[in-house]
C-alpha cells in the first residue's frame, strides 16, 4: 500500500492542476484577467494554497493556461507569412486570430497584457506581433493593405471581436468569421463589396431604460 501512495499523490497532484488550469481558462475568458486568485481557487474546487503552491503568481497561472493558444497563434502567423501573397496571409492571419479568441475568450486579454517576468510567454509574445508588423509591411508594398494601417488596429479587432456575444458557441464563432471578413474589408486599400459569410444569431445586448 505505501508502495502505491506517492503514485496516488502524483496523480491528485496532476488533477488538481488541470482542474486549475480549465477553471482559469474558463474564469478569464468571461470576466477578463482580473479575477481574483482565491476565486480561480474557488471555481477549481481547491484551496487557495494548493493555487499558489502550484502557481505562486497570477503571471504564471495565465502563462500556462494560454500556453497551448499562443503556440496556436505562432502557427496562425508563421502561415500567414510563408504565404507567397502577403495580402491573402495577411487575411489568413485575421481571420484565425479571431477564431481563435472566439474560441477562448481570454486569449486576447493574455495578448495584449504583457508579463515581463515571464521570459518565455513575452517571447512568444512579441514574436507574434513582429511577425504580424512585417506581413502588414509586405501587404502594405503590394499595395493592397491601406497604407494608414497601424499593428493597434489589430489590436482593436480581437478586442471588438472579444465582445461579441452569441446564443451558442457555434453562433459565436459564425458571428467571428464574418466580423473579421468585414475588418479585412475596411483593411483593403481599394476595398471591393465581396460577399460576406452567414449572418449569426447573437444575443441582444442588456436593455436600456429610457428614463
Amino acid at each position: 500500500m505505501t508502495a502505491r501512495l506517492p503514485h496516488t499523490l502524483r496523480a491528485d497532484a496532476l488533477d488538481n492542476r488541470e482542474r486549475i488550469l480549465d477553471a482559469a481558462r474558463a474564469v478569464f475568458a468571461r470576466e477578463g484577467l482580473d479575477v481574483p486568485m482565491r476565486e480561480v481557487a474557488r471555481r477549481a474546487g481547491v484551496a487557495p494554497a494548493t493555487l499558489y503552491r502550484r502557481f505562486p503568481t497570477k503571471e504564471m497561472l495565465v502563462t500556462e493556461a494560454f500556453a497551448a493558444q499562443m503556440y496556436a497563434c505562432r502557427a496562425v502567423v508563421d502561415e500567414g507569412l510563408a504565404d507567397p501573397d502577403p495580402w491573402h496571409g495577411f487575411c489568413l492571419v485575421i481571420e484565425k486570430m479571431c477564431e481563435l479568441n472566439a474560441r477562448d475568450g481570454g486569449f486576447t486579454a493574455a495578448l495584449t497584457s504583457r508579463f515581463p517576468h515571464a521570459v518565455d510567454f513575452e517571447a512568444r509574445r512579441e514574436y507574434a506581433l513582429r511577425s504580424i508588423a512585417e506581413l502588414a509591411r509586405r501587404a502594405k508594398e503590394a499595395g493592397r493593405l491601406r497604407p494608414d494601417f497601424a499593428l493597434d488596429d489589430v489590436i482593436l479587432v480581437l478586442m471588438a471581436n472579444s465582445g461579441i456575444q452569441a446564443s451558442s458557441p457555434t453562433g459565436k464563432i459564425t458571428a467571428s468569421r464574418r466580423f473579421a471578413a468585414l475588418a479585412i474589408q475596411a483593411f483593403h486599400a481599394n476595398p471591393e463589396a465581396s460577399p460576406l459569410p452567414p449572418v449569426a444569431r447573437l444575443t441582444p445586448p442588456a436593455s436600456v431604460s429610457s428614463g
